[in-house]
């Protein structure tokens, strides 16, 4: 680590000069988390999608083939749906530059929602390829709640699948597939931040996928840019003030951290958020339990209502043979009491 150190020292101490950051973030930033990125081998999501049947491993996240079908798209959502991972030490690493004063910004391709989590703002934040923090129908973009979302999500009777309570169209969330276009926040922020980048962090992404791989080219020759990434990737490492960091994330910024004084800090915000996360999803497993639980007592009380149904049935059937004997008793008494008079 002596060699990252040395490679690190020049991004700490532009930081402890009271240079702010602007953070370009991708898929890597997250896999700690156990969140998979799109395109490594066998490990990638593109990779893992060949169970969904698709016609092409990206249709999950195309617009027109979502409209076709989004059952896919629910699949892959409940596994990858926020609250079920923790931020990792990258985004608690975020948030405290956050806390100093000295966050810029902070462009992600990722729909995790994990700098959300981590505590950063929503002001400081640009979602290129939106997230999951929002949603709305496909055809008359009704917004709708997360908390509605999440219950049809669950929904058996509507096969998971979210649809909208004003025109039944599909639902979606804010992620934006290909076919859409990028949200207009993205285009404005970036017009005004773009000069004034000072300290430029590109963190987890292969840079591929444009409008968003374009950004670290176009700050100014100024700004001092820094790659963490497991591989080269762009143009980073073309000018003389760039820092190529080659390792995994969360490596690099426990080192960054520790060289700026901030690791015990770190530390704490990662534990307690890992600990949150699991507090959350024992109470989501707990509400799940019990809601299964309660629509097999319905079940059951059904079933039981459905075999008490043929007894009563049955009953009512014999009502009207009986009320029809009482008439036929009734009707022979009183002939019974004319005969009589008859005979006096």
């Amino acid at each position: 680590m002596v060699d990252l150190d040395l490679k690190l020292k020049p991004v700490a101490d532009a930081i402890k000069d009271g240079k702010k950051v602007t953070f370009f973030n991708g898929a890597g930033i997250s896999t700690s988390a156990g969140i998979p990125d799109f395109r490594s081998p066998e490990t990638g999501l593109y990779s893992q999608l060949a169970k969904l049947d698709l016609p092409f491993a990206e249709a999950v996240f195309d617009i027109d083939y979502f409209k076709e079908n989004p059952k896919p798209f629910y699949t892959l959502a409940h596994e990858l749906y926020p609250g079920k991972f923790p931020p990792t030490k990258f985004h608690h690493f975020i948030k405290l530059v956050q806390d100093r004063g000295q966050l810029k910004r902070v462009y992600t391709q990722n729909i995790d929602t994990l700098e959300r989590l981590a505590g950063v703002k929503d002001e400081y934040i640009v979602e290129a390829h939106g997230s999951f923090a929002k949603n709305h129908c496909v055809e008359c973009f009704e917004e709708m709640s997360i908390s509605t979302l999440e219950q049809h999500m669950k929904d058996e009777k509507k096969n998971g699948i979210p649809t909208c309570e004003k025109c039944q169209g599909y639902v979606k969330p804010n992620i934006v597939f290909f076919g859409e276009g990028l949200p207009a926040k993205f285009f404005e922020t970036w017009k005004k931040d773009r000069d004034q980048v000072e300290l430029a962090i590109i963190s987890g992404t292969s840079l591929t996928v444009y409008p968003f791989a374009s950004l670290p080219f176009e700050v100014s020759k100024k700004c001092t840019r820094v790659l963490i990434n497991k591989e080269k990737v762009g143009d980073i490492g073309s000018r003389k003030s760039d820092v190529l960091a080659l390792k995994d994330c969360d490596s690099v910024v426990d080192v960054l951290a520790s060289l700026l004084g901030w690791k015990d800090e770190l530390d704490v915000l990662y534990e307690a958020g890992k600990k949150k996360c699991q507090v959350s999803k024992a109470k989501a497993k707990a509400k799940a339990d019990h809601d299964e639980l309660e629509t097999d007592n319905d079940k059951s009380k059904r079933e039981q209502d459905e075999e008490k149904k043929p007894v009563e049935d049955q009953e009512e059937e014999k009502k009207p043979a009986e009320d029809q004997e009482e008439i036929v008793d009734g009707k022979k008494e009183h002939l019974s009491e004319l005969i009589d008079k008859l005979k006096i």
